[in-house]
């Protein structure tokens, strides 16, 4: 047991149609190396070759596996009992939809069924269905994704594979107003309401990461501790709700008229913070060099 240095690995396979792109997204963004149609007899190679891959080890390989790999049927059950042995965590995941749902999801993107242009789409759904009855047989877990939406289906994903251990990275950027807010922003703090060093002539210069300037903000507003504490029960409190709800990252903006000195600093200080919390923080400074 434990052959392999990456610990986890989950192998999405089932309907043509059934969601399997989307389950692939859903956990790439959790940190999983993804990986889409591979040749079930290349999976063995797959793990060696990710071996000094630090976020596959770390967290995990998923792939996805299906009727566009001709040798599924043959190789699938023998290579997904053999992996079972001999990595800690392996899983088979079968998507399934409906019959119904299946032929009104290839209408809509007017995409031929990948057994044949020969075939009419429900002959190829019906064809496909007998075709992976034995993989079905072997999954650990069958998700059926008839009229799921796709906040719905990922609930669907993330309680039939369990939580992922993944962590959710936290991007911290500061940006002026006067350069508009970015357009990627999970959550947008407005930091106006501070003392402005701007107009002090010997700081107007510098920058919020520069201590001077961080100084002249604490000595101008007292109650600056008290709002970093505030905000920050708020951050610790919404990071775990973007993470529930399936995002890989949360980006958290912070902004002052020209996001040069008050934003800046207030980036810097919650960087710190959230690093003492245990949080991944990567931080950006959009607009510091703008005049």
């Amino acid at each position: 047991m434990g052959n392999y240095k990456v610990k986890k690995l989950v192998v999405v396979t089932g309907m043509s149609g059934s969601g399997k792109s989307s389950m692939l997204n859903i956990l790439e963004d959790q940190g999983l190396f993804a990986v889409d149609n591979i040749p079930v007899a290349l999976l063995p190679q797959l793990l060696d070759l990710l071996e000094s891959h630090e976020s596959a080890v770390a967290n995990g390989v998923v792939v996805v596996v299906d009727v566009r790999s001709r040798e599924l049927l043959g190789g699938f059950v023998s290579m997904a009992s053999k992996l079972k042995e001999e990595m800690e965590d392996f899983s088979v995941v079968f998507l399934d939809a409906s019959d119904d749902a299946l032929v009104q999801r290839f209408n809509l993107t007017k995409r031929s069924h990948p057994l044949g242009d020969h075939l009419s789409i429900l002959e190829g759904i019906i064809k496909e269905r007998a075709l992976l009855d034995p993989v079905r047989e072997l999954a650990d877990k069958v998700i059926d994704s008839t009229g799921l939406d796709l906040k719905g289906f990922r609930t669907k994903v993330f309680e039939g594979i369990g939580s992922c251990e993944a962590k959710l990275s936290v991007i911290l950027s500061s940006f002026g107003f006067k350069h508009g807010i970015p357009h990627d922003s999970d959550y947008v703090v407005d930091v106006r309401f501070l003392p402005n060093p701007y107009y002090s002539p010997e700081l107007r210069n510098k920058t919020g990461e520069d201590g001077d300037v961080q100084t002249y903000i604490r000595d101008k507003f007292e109650d600056i501790d008290i709002f970093l504490a505030k905000l920050l029960d708020l951050l610790v409190f919404l990071i775990p709700k973007y993470k529930k709800v399936g995002k890989g990252n949360v980006h958290i903006t912070i902004g002052c008229t020209g996001g040069r000195h008050r934003s800046v600093s207030v980036v810097e200080w919650l960087k710190d913070k959230l690093k003492n919390d245990g949080i991944s923080v990567m931080v950006r400074h959009r607009d510091i060099g703008m005049s």
